[in-house]
């Protein structure tokens, strides 16, 4: 678990203050990188600091090059929930109104083509040996291919234990991912296939509590850091765009339902009957969320947009909603 490292002005207040997160039910972990990153700016711009002031808040909440509105939005609100704590104790803090920041136009799933998968995955194939992470080139080719074939969120393949991976079942235990659900996941026989290979290579003599998928620093998960520099890369040598907002690795989720809705169209199946079972796999809370690719599936695939929309019109939301990296 990420504890963080802080040696600012307010290191006391932010290690309590993630005591407090967690302490209700908050997994609490990308938020520490946010306030490790605030720590440092303080210890440099603000070192005598007592009071969480306008000047430092919007200092460093300031939009970066290059930084997507939508960042920026997220570092901000960790930044203004750490306020409002400090407020709540009688310490005088800078909040930040609501909607401080502009969130900017919301962002469009890339539905990468079978084109465009069969590349980026030969690309995976060719990953280099790495001395400083000795599995990377074993990690990559299997790491993506399960977002994109099970659909998963980033964090809930990085998480991943030795002991969430059932071989004989063909069976993933995802543990308290967003709004704390667990759920159990399916994989095809060639997914586990490839997950046996590549378990007896990297995981010979297996701990349940190991990460199966191992970061560069030992008895660590991959962070964030790792998975984007190499999707990045991946991309650039398969030839496929990235234009400063997208393609992004999530994405490949977006890919997995959008995909599994066309073929079941394809097949006929009555798709209202099957929405309830797609959201249970992604793990949505609502159905609402699910019923969304109803939508981006139409759009992607003109040729069953008119059997979609004439079926679930009445169902389908726009593309557009609320839908961030987590989703």
């Amino acid at each position: 678990m990420n504890d963080g490292h802080f040696s600012g002005p307010l290191q006391d207040e932010m290690r309590d203050f993630i005591l407090l997160k967690r302490s209700v039910g908050n997994k609490y972990h990308s938020e520490v990188g946010v306030l490790q990153r605030f720590d440092q700016y303080l210890v440099q711009h603000h070192p005598h600091l007592s009071d969480l002031s306008k000047e430092a808040v919007t200092g460093w909440c300031a939009k970066q090059p290059h930084e997507t509105a939508a960042n920026q939005c997220s570092r901000a609100s960790v930044i203004r929930q750490l306020a409002k704590y400090l407020d709540n104790l009688g310490r005088p803090a800078y909040i930040l109104p609501t909607n401080y920041y502009p969130a900017g136009p919301q962002y469009v799933p890339h539905i990468y083509t079978p084109d465009e998968l069969t590349r980026f995955f030969a690309q995976t194939d060719r990953c280099a040996v790495c001395v400083e992470w000795p599995s990377r080139h074993q990690v990559m080719p299997v790491f993506f291919r399960l977002l994109f074939e099970c659909g998963l969120r980033c964090s809930e393949a990085r998480l991943l234990q030795v002991a969430d991976v059932d071989l004989d079942a063909g069976c993933l235990t995802i543990r308290e991912s967003k709004n704390r659900n667990s759920r159990l996941v399916m994989v095809s026989t060639t997914m586990r296939t490839r997950l046996r290979g590549y378990a007896e290579a990297v995981h010979p003599f297996p701990d349940a509590h190991a990460f199966f998928f191992p970061g560069a620093s030992p008895g660590q998960p991959m962070t964030l850091q790792n998975v984007y520099k190499n999707f990045r890369r991946f991309l650039w040598r398969a030839g496929i765009s990235h234009t400063g907002d997208g393609p992004r690795g999530h994405d490949f989720r977006h890919a997995y339902a959008v995909y599994r809705l066309k073929v079941w169209s394809e097949q006929g199946k009555d798709l209202l009957a099957m929405l309830p079972i797609l959201k249970t796999y992604l793990g949505h809370h609502s159905f609402r969320e699910t019923a969304y690719y109803l939508r981006m599936t139409a759009d992607v695939f003109p040729d069953i947009r008119l059997k979609l929309e004439g079926t679930f019109g009445d169902i389908i939301p726009t593309t557009g909603g609320a839908h961030d990296e987590t989703d």
